[in-house]
């Protein structure tokens, strides 16, 4: 007699599973964090979700104004890992502020070494909370080390959602109504994280423009030098067969000219 499917294959249960995930006890630390702001500088709000190994959902949030986005980024994180100050094991802490990930795994040590100085000679922005996250991350050592993880945002993943739109509501509200409970009764499908991406690589700077030497126009056959291109664009705008052009230096002013058949040693008007 064969056996009813029931028999043979239990119903998929997400509770089950999760006990099965957290049974262990040895599993890392999950956090997914963002910050948000309307204005930047402007009100802002962070967002924090948290879950232990013990099947436990922690949600944080709050906010400032005035405040800058990138504040409420590190803010979120800081208030995680302040949370867990007690709490074993590793952490992977998921976060779409490329800003944050390089800030505490790289530009902190120069910043530090320079006096809290920009590669520039300024002063490094935010260096209170940098400090105070520096802290807490050392503080955790080895065996609580702290993964960092970029997520782009704004993709779908369920916990960067969530945590956007915890900071986004500090920001204008209504405020979130923050959870903290079993993993068993969330709502937000907190494990599915996404695959590990690359962090974006940092924009290169642009060069600065080499400052030109001067402007040349000519004008019914009459070359003149300017200083500005305001200046030599007055002169040219709304005058037919008018030239005109940016010159590097006194060679290249020679050589305009000769371009435009004005005779070597006439002199400007």
């Amino acid at each position: 007699m064969l056996l009813p499917l029931s028999r043979i294959v239990r119903p998929f249960s997400p509770e089950r599973r999760i006990m099965e995930l957290f049974s262990a006890g040895h599993h890392p630390i999950l956090i997914f964090t963002d910050g948000a702001c309307s204005g930047n500088p402007g009100p802002g709000g962070w967002g924090v979700v948290v879950v232990t190994p013990d099947g436990v959902v922690t949600e944080l949030g709050g906010g400032e104004n005035p405040t800058t986005n990138n504040r409420m980024e590190i803010i979120a994180a800081l208030r995680a890992l302040e949370l867990l100050h007690d709490a074993p094991g590793e952490v992977q802490l998921y976060t779409d502020s490329v800003y944050v990930i390089r800030g505490i795994t790289q530009w902190v040590w120069g910043w530090r070494q320079r006096g809290w100085k920009t590669a520039e000679g300024g002063d490094v922005a935010n260096r209170d909370l940098w400090e105070q996250l520096m802290r807490v991350v050392a503080t955790r050592g080895a065996a609580g080390k702290v993964h960092w993880n970029y997520v782009r945002g704004h993709i779908g993943v369920p916990g960067n959602e969530r945590v956007d739109a915890i900071a986004v509501s500090f920001t204008k509200g209504p405020r979130a109504k923050l959870y903290k409970g079993p993993l068993v009764g969330y709502d937000v499908a907190i494990h599915d994280l996404p695959a590990s991406g690359a962090l974006p690589e940092p924009k290169a700077k642009q060069e600065k423009k080499a400052a030109a030497y001067s402007y040349l126009s000519m004008v019914d056959g009459v070359p003149m030098r300017h200083r500005t291109w305001p200046e030599c664009e007055r002169r040219v705008k709304g005058r037919s067969g008018a030239r005109f052009k940016k010159a590097m230096s006194e060679g290249d002013e020679q050589a305009i000219l000769a371009a435009w058949g004005v005779p070597p040693g006439k002199g400007f008007l």
